[in-house]
């Protein structure tokens, strides 16, 4: 937001800057409304086609990258299928496939084929094999809205070597995102990309760490993986659950050496293709249509063709090995925020440029080379794993641009503005009048007005507030009219008002707009002194003030009163009296028969003899302590008052049967079982408790106490530190 710096008539270098700002509002209003409209298509979603479309533009400008030397594929094409002659792969060949990589010692083996169900003769072999090969991995489908699932092999997912393979689409059919983890029903999964890198970063004493900087984010080497958000770069409101990250594919139609199934069923491989490497065994085969299209393929009608499921799945174990191990940057996005003001920023620069040069012939030449700065700096960013907006940067630069162009055209078209306006009428009016400008400047004034504010008429003409007033002042004017003229409302609004001899006026000023004969519009403003009215006002606010005041301070009186009146005033808890007003209202209500109400009768154990010993004081610590333990084992809806000495009842409403009245029974006692820390001592006690049930034992109040004491007491007989129930006395 701009600010309006304050008028100092010391310093003609500060006027001029308020003046230059106060000439160029509408440009800076022309800017936000540029960049206030761009943003909310964006949010809208309207924009991320585009955006989109200029990513894909960024990853396919990038220069190719070198080929990654950790990655073979075993492809499975057409061919292969008709060599083979069977489709799917029977679990004997598949066998065959895998122990053949084994034997070259790779880190790590992906299995991009389903195999949940036996295909063919050799099942025992296949399982042997996921059984004897620690670093195969295998796939499962994990069910989405768009396919049921597929489950992993058994024997692979037992050994918890598998990952799922589910890809994400965007809405024009490109995968631009990958699933690293995955929460399926409370259980983590991690994607087949994750585990065959981490099953090859073993080696190199690489693994997975949570990040230092942010809970939800993990650390791999170096590098750490920050969670895309729902709203990330050009994203709007996408599903973004699991741990998702930008997929980066290498800008290389060769990225990884291949072998064709038939020539590893040949032996024709050359070892060193496998030895230390991930090896992915899956189809590219086109008549099984497993193909996707990402960023760096230009799609149907483009000379790219689109990319094999294995293959990508090779491009998101790249992307992670090269992250941990190259410190190759992950691609990341700005915080919102800092995306909103880079947008706006760039509005502002279109604006400001295209104000500034609105009568110069080379503002166009001048817009265009800007925004080809713009391009070529979202490119290098680029280039440095930062996706920063382009698109919409681009609209608000040309957007304000052309605002202000149109702006500037209209402008030249308008008559000179007159200063015609009927002085001989305002004249006659007692009250201040004056007339503003649509630069808030005064251009008519009647002789009240300068009377009032205690300047000459020639000292107040073609000036602003902000050359008179003090600058809040000044500020609340500006904004008052700034109103009127944006509205066209007729407004009376009330403020103050310092004059020359510092004398503070309470005005009411009422706003209203006209238009000359020549069609400019100007500003009517008539001045009412509200002064001994506002007095008045603040007398009677006082007087109410302190009525209020004296209420409150009555009423926290009062509460202090009854809480003195119902609570011990050594523990905190309800007293007997207000135990028994409770406990009358508890047997009074209708009692479900389900239900039970229990009232349990505690005598501490051993009490007289720690206040014998350690004195009053101590003794009344421990009983704050006993206290707060009671009350720290029971629910909200109990009660646990202080019936006098060391004698303490507790009332549990609407309890669903005996032994769970037995079990809060046993709860206190071991409770105040533990041992109290006080004053650098370290005290022991017990408690001896009755227990009486309404309406077994009593349907009153008085019959409810007396068996729940009398209860106590036989606790007290039987050994102590132990409860009783008053049923069995």
């Amino acid at each position: 937001m701009w600010l309006r710096m304050p008028f100092n008539p010391l310093s003609s270098s500060f006027a001029s800057a308020s003046k230059r700002i106060w000439h160029t509002r509408r440009a800076w209003a022309t800017a936000i409304a540029a960049s206030g409209c761009v943003l909310g298509i964006r949010m809208l979603g309207i924009l991320q086609p585009f955006e989109l479309a200029a990513l894909d533009w960024l990853y396919r400008s990038q220069p190719p990258e070198a080929a990654d030397p950790r990655i073979t594929l075993v492809t499975i094409d057409d061919q292969d299928i008709q060599q083979v002659g069977k489709w799917p792969l029977s679990d004997e060949t598949l066998a065959i496939v895998l122990e053949e990589i084994r034997s070259q010692q790779p880190r790590a083996i992906g299995l991009d084929i389903y195999r949940d169900i036996s295909v063919g003769q050799g099942r025992e072999r296949l399982e042997q094999v996921f059984a004897n090969t620690p670093n195969l991995i295998g796939i499962e489908k994990i069910p989405d809205s768009t396919s049921p699932g597929i489950s992993p092999p058994t024997a692979l997912a037992d050994k918890k070597q598998i990952g799922f393979n589910n890809v994400i689409v965007d809405a024009d059919g490109r995968v631009r995102r990958s699933v690293l983890l995955w929460n399926v029903d409370g259980k983590n999964h991690r994607s087949f990309a994750l585990q065959l890198a981490l099953r090859y970063l073993e080696a190199d004493g690489i693994t997975l760490q949570p990040s230092s900087q942010n809970s939800t984010n993990f650390v791999l080497g170096s590098q750490e993986f920050v969670r895309l958000g729902s709203n990330g770069g050009g994203y709007v409101r996408v599903d973004a659950g699991g741990y998702q990250i930008l997929a980066q594919p290498r800008q290389n139609p060769q990225t990884f050496a291949s072998v064709s199934l038939t020539k590893l069923l040949d032996g024709t491989v050359d070892p060193k293709l496998f030895r230390d490497r991930v090896v992915l065994v899956g189809s590219t085969a086109s008549s099984l249509k497993d193909f996707f299209y990402t960023s760096t393929t230009r799609g149907q009608q483009g000379s790219a063709y689109p990319m094999a499921g294995v293959e990508l799945q090779g491009h998101l174990i790249s992307q992670i090995l090269s992250a941990a191990v190259d410190e190759r940057s992950l691609l990341r996005v700005w915080p919102e925020p800092l995306e909103v003001t880079w947008i706006i920023v760039w509005a502002l620069l279109g604006v400001g440029i295209s104000w500034r040069m609105r009568r110069s012939r080379w503002l166009l030449l001048w817009l265009l080379a800007i925004a080809s700065a713009l391009v070529a700096l979202c490119y290098t960013a680029f280039l440095f794993a930062s996706w920063i907006p382009l698109v919409p940067s681009l609209l608000t630069f040309w957007g304000g641009s052309l605002a202000i162009i149109v702006h500037t055209a209209r402008l030249q078209e308008e008559l000179k503005k007159s200063k015609e306006f009927l002085n001989s009428v305002i004249n006659t009016i007692p009250d201040p009048v004056f007339v503003k400008d649509q630069k808030h400047q005064w251009i008519v004034l009647n002789e009240a007005f300068c009377r009032f504010v205690g300047y000459p008429r020639q000292q107040l003409l073609d000036q602003t507030d902000f050359t008179i007033f003090p600058q809040e002042q000044a500020q609340r004017f500006w904004e008052q009219d700034d109103y009127t003229f944006r509205t066209g409302d007729e407004t009376e609004t009330e403020e103050a008002l310092t004059n020359t001899q510092g004398k503070i006026y309470h005005i009411a000023t009422k706003r209203s707009l006209h238009r000359d004969a020549a069609g400019n519009l100007f500003l009517v403003g008539v001045i009412h002194d509200i002064t001994q009215r506002k007095h008045v006002e603040v007398e009677l606010r006082r007087k109410a003030e302190e009525l209020i005041r004296t209420n409150d301070e009555l009423r926290q009186q009062e509460n202090r009163l009854l809480h003195l009146a119902y609570h011990d005033s050594l523990t905190e808890l309800p007293n007997r009296d207000y135990f028994e007003t409770h406990l009358h209202e508890i047997t009074s209500r209708p009692h479900p028969p389900e239900r039970l109400t229990a009232l349990l009768f505690l005598d501490l154990d051993g009490f007289k003899g720690i206040n014998d010993t350690y004195g009053h004081t101590m003794g009344n610590l421990l009983l704050k302590a006993v206290a707060r333990r009671l009350t720290g084992s029971l629910r909200s809806s109990d009660m646990v008052a202080r019936f006098g000495g060391d004698e303490f009842v507790v009332l549990l409403p609407a309890i669903p049967s005996t032994q769970d009245i037995l079990i809060v029974a046993e709860k206190l006692i071991d409770a105040l079982t533990q041992p109290f820390a006080l004053e650098e001592q370290t005290l022991r006690v017990t408690t001896s408790l009755g227990i009486s049930i309404f309406p077994q034992d009593g349907t009153t109040p008085r019959e409810l106490l007396e068996k729940a004491d009398f209860a106590m007491y036989q606790a007290k007989h039987q050994g102590k530190n132990r409860y009783w129930l008053a049923e069995k006395v």
